[in-house]
This record gives structure tokens, C-alpha cells and sequence, in this order.
């Protein structure tokens, strides 16, 4: 390649026209890599087909990540295994090889607020997006709420497939409100349409002969349990909220009294 040749300034355009995104946005380096490393045609392919690739896989990756909503995650490097006073970490550690995905085997985290549930499920959700999985990560409240306000049965079916379609839904904070029975079913719509298809990973505050109080009088709350553990790791954990003990900490170091009430 001529180094003394100028590049027409329309072939970034043009590159972009035909599909490429990598090599528009950084031609004058490509040409000057080319040039300085003598590249053979072959070898300039090869360049083209190796960059294109891989920022087609990041624009996927990004594209997933935004549709996943899994907001800020704290890495499980911070885990505090100490912590709770009972929780199977050889299992949790064993989840994020992602095996419970392709066996569409469900997640159930189960504990009282603040031991970390929500940051194993949003860990699990990223690592699914990360491995090139599609996933989806919401309240209960807020998949309740969504449907229910839909005041049509074709627009109902359109929130329906919308949180059928991800390969992993990460369904939040189950347990901390009651619902009555059309939110119950709502659930169990998701659930049933998910069934031995796809997986769902679930945090909830209470245990599952506790679910009767998170959906009084609902008939279908047994069979929602029923299809939630067929299939499924329950991870138990147990212990004082680490929440509650890091805002403690926080107001020891900076010398604040402590509320006696908290």
C-alpha cells in the first residue's frame, strides 16, 4: 500500500453505506497500521473481517445490556460470604457457569431483605447478557402494574410476549406487597408461557408457605409455586440484613450517633 496516496475523502461514507461500522470511524489509523505493517490484500481482509467482527459483537453486547435493564450491579467480587449465617455458595458460584439457561432450570433466591439477592440475580442477569443471552430484569410490582393497566386483551398479550420473549426475565422483589387475584394470575401467565422454555430467576422476601399471604385467596398461587420450583434452584439465605450493618458502619466512621430506633 502506497502511503503517499490520499484517501478519497468520501470512502468513510462510502464504507459505512456498505454495512461496515469499525473502519469509517477509524481509517486513518487503519491505512497507516496497513502501510507501516506492509499488509498484504489478504492480510487487509483478514483486519477488515477480524475489527468488523468484533465491533459487531460489542454493539450486540452494549444493545443487550441497555434492553436488559439490570442498572447498576455491584460485582459478586464484593460478596461477603461471611456474612450471612447460612447461604450454599458452592451452588450460587456453580449458576454463573449458566448451565440453569440452557436446562431452562429456575433461580429462586429466597431470603429477608438486604443479604444480597437482588446482586447475585443482577450478576446472573449480566453474566447471561455477557455469554450472548437476551434478558430482562424487573420488579414484580412493575410487571404487575404494566399489564394490568392495559385496557385491551391484544395490548395485554403484546406486555405478555414482551416479558416471555428475553431468555432469562429476572423477576425482583417478590413478597414485599400483597396482590390480589388478577395480579396473581398476571404472574402466572408469565410463569406457565415460560414454563420448561425459558428461565426465570426470582428474589423473594418470603418462603414459599408464605406465598399465600402475597396472594390471599388467589387460586392460582399454588399452581404458581408449582411451576416456579419444577425445574429449579432454590438458594435459602439467612442472616441479618448486610445493608442495615454497612449503613451502621458508615455512621460509626464518620462519629454520628446512632438511632435507637434503627
Amino acid at each position: 500500500m502506497n502511503s503517499d496516496k490520499t484517501v478519497p475523502g468520501d470512502l468513510a461514507r462510502q464504507l459505512a453505506t456498505i454495512g461496515l461500522r469499525y473502519l469509517p470511524d477509524h481509517l486513518e489509523d487503519f491505512v497507516a497500521r496497513a502501510t507501516k505493517g506492509s499488509w498484504t490484500a489478504v492480510q487487509i481482509v483478514e483486519e477488515i473481517a477480524r475489527v468488523e467482527a468484533q465491533e459487531k459483537a460489542c454493539r450486540s453486547l452494549q444493545s443487550r445490556i441497555r434492553q436488559a435493564q439490570i442498572g447498576r450491579v455491584k460485582p459478586m467480587a464484593d460478596f461477603d460470604w461471611g456474612w450471612p449465617q447460612k447461604v450454599n455458595r458452592t451452588l450460587v458460584e456453580d449458576l454463573f457457569k449458566l448451565d440453569f439457561v440452557r436446562d431452562f432450570r429456575n433461580v429462586i433466591l429466597v431470603g429477608t431483605q438486604g443479604l444480597g439477592k437482588t446482586m447475585i440475580a443482577k450478576n446472573l442477569a449480566m453474566a447471561a447478557v455477557e455469554k450472548g443471552h437476551s434478558a430482562l430484569f424487573v420488579s414484580a410490582s412493575r410487571i404487575i402494574a404494566d399489564i394490568g393497566r392495559q385496557e385491551s386483551a391484544p395490548a395485554r398479550e403484546r406486555r405478555f410476549r414482551h416479558y416471555v420473549k428475553p431468555a432469562v426475565l429476572a423477576i425482583d422483589e417478590l413478597g414485599y406487597l400483597s396482590y390480589d387475584n388478577a395480579a396473581a394470575d398476571i404472574l402466572f401467565q408469565i410463569v406457565n408461557r415460560r414454563y420448561e422454555a425459558k428461565p426465570i430467576i426470582l428474589t423473594t422476601n418470603v418462603s414459599f408457605r408464605e406465598w399465600s399471604n402475597v396472594f390471599p385467596n388467589a387460586a392460582s398461587a399454588s399452581a404458581l409455586v408449582d411451576r416456579l420450583t419444577h425445574h429449579s434452584h432454590v438458594v435459602l439465605i439467612k442472616g441479618d440484613s448486610y445493608r442495615k450493618h454497612e449503613a451502621q458502619m458508615d455512621r460509626s466512621a464518620r462519629k454520628e450517633p446512632m438511632d435507637p430506633e434503627a
